[in-house]
């Protein structure tokens, strides 16, 4: 016995079902697929679910708001101020110093110490940190914002980078 005299017996196996070949066919006029509808026809739609709302149109496209006016500061704490050992604190010499990026808006806020006269100067100071800078008999300056009337400009970008 050669391995292409093997065949499986007699009626064991069954000519696969020609659907869809017209009245040539064995399924004849609805070829096995009953009467109109959907189902009936070449396909289904990518993600179609009987007529439910599909999921991809039940959840929700965008999360969120972005406000393109945000003003996003650098945090430096009092703390830094202290370590920095600067006289004279500018928002360039915290760039030198690698507390903050080149062009970033500076907010000193009020977490640690400060117990020498630091002269500050920042984009924006929170309160605890205004009172810990003059109680330790240093001066508040702020530096006015980069921006025409205080306000970044409303740019499309600014929906984008979120």
């Amino acid at each position: 016995m050669k391995l292409h005299d093997l065949a499986p017996p007699k009626g064991a196996t069954k000519a696969k079902r020609r659907v869809g070949r017209g009245t040539g066919g064995k399924g004849h006029k609805t070829a096995g697929r009953g009467t109109k509808g959907l189902k009936a026809r070449g396909t289904l739609p990518a993600g179609f679910e009987g007529g439910q709302l599909p999921l991809m149109q039940r959840i929700p496209k965008l999360k969120g708001f972005a406000n393109p006016f945000r003003v996003e500061y650098t945090p430096v704490n009092v703390g830094a101020l202290q370590e920095l050992g600067a006289d004279e604190v500018t928002p360039q010499t915290l760039v030198d110093a690698g507390l903050v990026r080149p062009k970033a808006l500076v907010k000193i806020l009020g977490q640690g110490t400060l117990n020498r006269p630091v002269k500050v100067s920042a984009h924006a100071f929170s309160k605890a940190a205004e009172a810990a800078i003059t109680a330790a008999g240093g001066s508040v300056e702020r530096v006015p914002l980069p921006y025409a009337n205080g306000r970044p400009p409303a740019s499309g970008n600014a929906l984008m980078n979120r």
